[in-house]
């Protein structure tokens, strides 16, 4: 009987194992496919022959679009747009949802439910009034209008999932810091800030990547090549006649890394934020 338990388990872990193999080569070929078409000679996506590494590989397209291109200049613009969006964000998310959770003020339930139906609206039918929004405050064509659109865009779900982590956290621990001569602004920055700090890893996240990956705002509201995001910037390459796949594919790997980075740096974080912010809402 115990021999047959051993037997199952072993059969279910060699299961188990083929399957996140399965999974990660699906996940990992785009890269390696994309990787493979940067180090190509010429614009061509790829090759008939089937090759590890082309046999002629070269980096003249990475070369290209970090000498001849402003490329560098467009990931400046989206790390200033997603830098920005991630603080604004961040300034309002934390201070709302905390609000949300630790005090009961008139309202309080419609607010939350008017927000929840705001979020059940998909972004794009927002575009026009968000144009005109931008227009009559004339910053269109302006870097800091990308950051308004992007943090008004964050902010439902990430009030909703930090109110969600400071309802997890006992309030007894403010009552205390308040009781030892604390000021309610000390007990919430010094005391739930740093409890908090999975939750705002989460919410700095998803403002980042609000402000860094997005293409058709982006796309709508600059005109100016000088202004362009990555994202815009990298599209704009392609014209009527031809793609320039060897550049596209050189590009979204070297646009990559700052979002790969700061995965790398916040991923402690993300899984317990995200877990916790939805256990209560």
């Amino acid at each position: 009987m115990i021999g047959s338990s051993r037997q199952t388990s072993r059969v279910t872990l060699v299961l188990l194992y083929a399957i996140l193999i399965v999974a990660i080569l699906f996940a990992a070929f785009p890269i390696y496919f994309v990787a493979q078409a940067s180090l190509r000679p010429g614009q061509s996506l790829y090759s008939t022959q089937l090759q590890l590494l082309p046999n002629d590989a070269t980096l003249a397209n990475y070369r290209y679009v970090t000498t001849q291109l402003p490329l560098l200049r467009w990931i400046g613009n989206s790390l200033f747009v997603a830098g920005m969006t991630t603080i604004v964000t961040l300034v309002i998310t934390l201070s709302a949802g905390y609000a949300f959770s630790r005090f009961k003020f008139r309202g309080r339930t419609q607010m939350l439910g008017g927000m929840l139906a705001l979020q059940a609206f998909p972004g794009l039918l927002s575009l026009f009034a968000f144009y005109l929004i931008l227009l009559n405050l004339n910053l269109l064509n302006n870097l800091w209008g990308l950051v308004l659109i992007y943090a008004s865009g964050a902010t439902v779900f990430n009030i909703f999932n930090l109110k969600g982590y400071f309802d997890t956290l006992p309030a007894d621990l403010e009552e205390a810091a308040l009781i030892d001569g604390a000021t309610p602004f000390q007990a919430f920055f010094l005391i739930m800030l740093p409890l908090a700090r999975p939750a705002i890893a989460v919410t700095a996240l998803f403002g980042f990547l609000a402000g860094f990956n997005d293409y058709i705002m982006a796309q709508t509201m600059l005109f100016d090549e000088q202004l362009y995001t990555a994202p815009v910037g990298i599209f704009s390459l392609q014209d009527g006649y031809r793609t320039p796949w060897g550049w596209f594919a050189a590009s979204a790997l070297i646009v990559s890394l700052p979002v790969t980075l700061l995965f790398l740096y916040l991923q402690r974080n993300l899984v317990s934020g995200l877990a916790s912010g939805a256990v209560k809402g």
